[in-house]
């Protein structure tokens, strides 16, 4: 589900827009290894996250839109349009995500109260269980990740060249 609005991403040798680089501090080379490392984590994780949830039957989509639908601020259910904001996707690109997982049960279609034009997708029971196994297994894959997925400390304050790497805790 790589549909993105922009149609993809910027060519690696195309030079960058003149805001994107004017008065930025160089990169360090310890910058460099807090990005690889924090990069590393992420994916680690992310394949993790694939793994298991294909083994409990779902696609990482499918886990994605029952964590929205759960997780959204304030309630939990979202329109459409709301979830192709939430996921950086074509309206149609939800529409045939939601199709598939109100399919498998998962998610189901409600009339919105103050909006006719407009329908809540919300959580079955069965998406609720699938969901709250598939959760505690990301929660405590996290947990034993903890230190693999730190923010990177930037080298690029005034005392930067003479700080040296940033200490280990």
């Amino acid at each position: 589900m790589a549909d993105h609005e922009s149609g993809g991403a910027r060519r690696p040798d195309a030079a960058p827009a003149d805001d994107e680089s004017a008065g930025q501090v160089p990169l360090t080379k310890q910058d460099f290894e807090a990005l690889a490392r924090f990069r590393f984590g992420i994916r680690r994780y992310l394949r993790f996250s694939e793994e298991v949830v294909r083994d409990h039957g779902l696609t990482p989509q499918q886990y994605q839109l029952l964590l929205t639908l759960k997780g959204f601020p304030g309630r939990e259910w979202a329109t459409v349009r709301e979830l192709a904001d939430r996921f950086q996707l074509r309206h149609h690109s939800v529409v045939e995500l939601v199709n598939r997982a109100q399919g498998d049960g998962l998610v189901e279609r409600e009339a919105h109260p103050a909006d006719g034009r407009a329908v809540r997708v919300v959580l079955t029971p069965i998406g609720q269980q699938i969901l709250a196994r598939l959760s505690t297994l990301h929660r405590d894959e996290l947990r034993r990740m903890e230190g693999a997925l730190v923010l990177p400390a930037w080298h690029d304050g005034p005392d930067a060249t003479a700080a040296g790497p940033p200490a280990q805790g």
